[in-house]
């Protein structure tokens, strides 16, 4: 085979792209994997993972310098010092808002599977039925027991903790043991049981780390500084899980600091043929061939190479002839809840620095319960007590404000509202071909907003956050609303959506592109309604299922 001749180049090393790599390698393909940033390697490159706070000149806040150097990331607390040089370079990869879109990008190997929150939760069945029976965007090609043993077959890998619920709202998964609850979260969530006469739950929230050893990677030592890189491997990621897997099988290539340009495209065979890449360290183009192309470039990046590519044939790209590429753009809409004070409990604390939080899964708009608005939202949040950063009224300065602040403060308790985002074909992104990036390329155009179905549902994820608390014995509950922009959620999906029907979708229920068969988009792109639990489990199942589906596909000869 050609130094240039793969079977399988998999666009992106992120969440997907791993999996995608993972598979299709343990599976007997020879698989070229294109990141477009530069190489991290487990351990040996999370630079800060071991540092303490006073080792950074900041305490870990952002400098003057990166806020100026990153004028979208400062919108929010993802820029700090301590995940500095791990987000992307704003200058060189600009992007148009003709309505506020906050894009939180990371261009390296793992991608944001190195920063990522960890919060993993099933689709239910409702989810994938909704948009039928709502009359909302259009039909998912699959339903929860097509992707039910995916889910499986991936949290077992990735490494799952959790409780089982038993609850149809909220699927259980095969989960590691849970982490607790501490002692507040464990009562409020008694009282709430009992004052919704069970209608209501509230538990440990299901997460990508680890509570015992898997594969060559150890338990969460609960430091709760994932995002700087574990050199635990207590939490999946790339760089601790998949990619180790897929470079044990002699089988992959990992090319870093290549931006794939365009999908190569045959329009006699109506298949893909390759790559064409721009080498990010010399602007040098090169062109890989392969018989299966894997687009696992986050939603927005991996429909943006389907606009770029075949235009020849379909002027907005590759996937487009229905019109759906770019449309339906989805988020997951947060920043509003509520929180209070806990009265008691001087006596107990907590053991390390837990690395989730607790959930309260969704209540509105299923079975008898009716809103004025559609689908609905859940709750992440948790009980804490206040540390040395607390003020203290009657004590401002001196002795006896020092040693105040060496006892803890009292017990709080904040929840935070995640809604779902209807698909909607007026939010959608386009290219911009008046402005380029550093490589001379066209840079996306953001049209984005929340809709009226957002707006109504706003108002109960505050109200009920009050309510529930208030019912919990919480006191001094207060509403808050932080303010959020769509892209803040850094949940973007629904770009290239799955359907039935190749005039109003962008893949198959397998995720191929209907234009060209053998090229499967996995990630956020493919995503058909957004649910309001975090996505990237079903990007793992989803990833899992078209990988094996593909390499039947091949087998068959049918790419």
């Amino acid at each position: 085979m050609a130094e240039n001749q793969y079977d399988a180049i998999v666009v992106g090393s992120g969440i997907t792209g791993g999996w995608a790599a993972k598979e299709l390698t343990e599976k007997g393909l020879k698989v070229l994997m294109l990141e477009r940033g530069r190489n991290i390697e487990h351990v040996k490159d999370y630079v800060t993972a071991n540092k303490n706070p006073w080792d950074f000149p900041h305490r870990g806040s952002a400098t003057r310098d990166m806020r100026e150097a990153h004028p979208v990331l400062r919108r929010d607390y993802p820029l700090n010092e301590t995940t500095d040089g791990m987000w992307v370079n704003e200058q060189e990869s600009p992007y148009v808002e003709k309505k506020r879109f906050d894009w939180y990008r990371a261009y390296h190997v793992g991608g944001r599977s190195l920063l990522w929150g960890r919060q993993s939760y099933r689709f239910n069945q409702w989810d994938f039925e909704a948009n039928a029976k709502e009359g909302i965007g259009v039909d998912w090609p699959i339903r929860y027991n097509d992707i039910a043993p995916w889910y499986s077959y991936v949290e077992k890998f990735a490494g799952i903790q959790g409780s089982k619920e038993g609850l149809e709202v909220l699927p259980d998964g095969d989960f590691l043991p849970a982490m607790e609850m501490n002692c507040v979260e464990k009562d409020v969530a008694k009282r709430l049981k009992e004052h919704y006469k069970g209608s209501r739950h509230m538990f440990i929230g299901r997460s990508a780390n680890l509570t015992k050893p898997i594969q060559e990677r150890i338990q969460c030592q609960y430091r709760n500084r994932c995002w700087e890189g574990c050199p635990f491997g207590g939490y999946f990621s790339t760089q601790s899980s998949t990619l180790p897997a897929a470079m044990k099988t002699g089988k992959l290539t990992l090319r870093p600091f290549s931006i794939v340009k365009e999908i190569l495209y045959d329009k006699d065979k109506k298949r893909a043929t390759g790559v064409e890449i721009i080498d990010a360290t010399n602007n040098q183009t090169y062109t890989y061939q392969a018989k299966t192309i894997f687009v696992c470039a986050s939603a927005f990046n991996s429909s943006w190479l389907l606009m770029n590519s075949a235009t020849d044939i379909w002027p907005d790209g590759l996937g487009s002839s229905s019109d759906a590429l770019g449309r339906n753009v989805m988020d997951h809409h947060f920043k509003i809840g509520a929180g209070g004070v806990i009265e008691g409990y001087e006596d107990k604390y907590y053991y390390g620095r837990r690395p989730t939080g607790i959930y309260i899964p969704r209540f509105r708009n299923i079975y008898n319960d009716k809103r004025d608005y559609l689908r609905g939202f859940g709750y992440q949040g948790g009980a804490g007590r206040e540390g040395y950063g607390r003020e203290i009224a009657e004590l401002q300065i001196g002795a006896s404000f020092k040693e105040a602040l060496c006892e803890p403060g009292k017990w709080t308790m904040s929840i935070l509202a995640f809604g779902e985002m209807l698909p909607d074909p007026s939010n959608r992104i386009y290219l911009n071909k008046e402005k380029k990036d550093a490589w001379g390329l066209p840079v996306l155009e953001m049209d984005v907003e929340l809709k009226e179905n957002e707006i109504r549902m706003r108002k109960d994820m505050a109200d009920d956050a009050v309510e529930m608390l208030t019912a919990a014995g919480v006191k001094n509950v207060h509403p808050f609303d932080w303010g959020y922009a769509v892209g803040m959620g850094i949940h973007e999906m629904g770009t290239a959506r799955m359907g039935r029907d190749p005039k109003t979708s962008v893949l198959n229920g397998n995720n191929q592109v209907w234009d060209a068969q053998n090229v499967f988009v996995t990630d956020g792109a493919c995503m058909t309604s957004g649910s309001c639990v975090n996505p990237s489990l079903t990007y793992m199942a989803l990833t899992a299922r078209a990988a094996n589906f593909a390499v039947e596909e091949l087998k068959k000869g049918n790419l």
